[in-house]
C-alpha cells in the first residue's frame, strides 16, 4: 500500500518554512490536530524533527503559522478588493465569495473549519486563536461589504453583527460537507450548483433591487 504522506524529496538537512507549512496542512486535514506528530510531518517535508523545530517551537504554533501564512493573507487580498472596487454591490459579493471558494473552498485549506468544528473543545486556545485570526475578520469583511452597499442605496438596512455571520454560515456548511462522509456528504462536483444558488438565495435576501419571490 502506497504512502499517502510520501516524502516530496529525498532527506536534506534544511527546507524551507514553506515546504514544512505545507507538509503540515496535508497531515493537519487528514488526521486533525491531536492526531497529527510533527515526526510525521518532517518526515513527509524530508527533513528530522530537529529541522523542523529550528522553524516552529511547537504543533501549537505550526498550526498558527500554517493559518496566518495560507488563509490570512487571502482574507487581506479580499479585503483590498473590496476597498478598491468600483463596480455594484451584486458584482463586488459574487466576487468574493466565488473567488473564496476558488482559493479556499475549493483547496485543501476546506479541511482547516472542519479540524476547528471537531477538535475546538479539546484545544481552546487554538479555537481562541482561528476565531479572531480568520472568523472575526471573515465576519467583519462581510460586514464591511455589506455597509459599503448601504451606503451606496443598493443593500438593504440590516444588522451588521448577524447578517454576516448568517451570509458566511453557508460557505462553512459547504467546506464541512466536502470532507464529510456522513449523512450530509455532498459529491464534490456538486458544489459549485450549491455555491450558485447560495449566491443568488443571499442576494435575493439582501439586495433592494432583488426582492425574495
Amino acid at each position: 500500500m502506497s504512502c499517502p504522506f510520501k516524502p516530496r524529496w529525498e532527506r536534506r538537512k534544511d527546507a524551507r518554512p514553506q515546504e514544512l507549512l505545507d507538509a503540515a496542512l496535508d497531515h493537519f486535514v487528514a488526521r486533525g490536530f491531536a492526531a497529527t506528530r510533527l515526526d510525521d510531518v518532517a518526515k513527509s517535508a524530508g527533513v528530522s524533527k530537529g529541522t523542523l523545530y529550528l522553524y516552529f517551537s511547537s504543533k501549537e504554533e505550526l498550526f498558527k503559522a500554517v493559518v496566518r501564512e495560507s488563509i490570512v493573507p487571502l482574507l487581506g487580498e479580499a479585503e483590498s478588493l473590496i476597498e478598491q472596487y468600483e463596480g455594484n454591490s451584486e458584482e463586488l459579493f459574487r466576487l468574493v465569495m466565488t473567488t473564496w471558494w476558488e482559493n479556499v473552498g475549493a483547496s485543501k485549506l476546506s479541511g482547516l473549519p472542519k479540524l476547528m468544528t471537531a477538535e475546538a473543545g479539546n484545544f481552546p486556545e487554538l479555537a481562541k486563536f482561528y476565531q479572531e485570526e480568520v472568523v472575526d475578520r471573515g465576519e467583519k469583511l462581510v460586514a464591511t461589504m455589506l455597509k459599503r452597499g448601504i451606503a451606496r442605496g443598493e443593500i438593504r438596512e440590516m444588522d451588521l453583527e448577524l447578517a454576516p455571520r448568517i451570509l458566511v454560515a453557508p460557505m462553512i456548511m459547504m467546506m464541512l460537507w466536502k470532507h464529510s462522509n456522513g449523512v450530509c456528504f455532498v459529491e464534490p462536483e456538486k458544489l459549485g450548483g450549491y455555491l450558485d444558488f447560495y449566491i443568488d438565495m443571499a442576494l435575493r435576501s439582501v439586495l433592494i433591487d432583488k426582492p425574495i419571490n
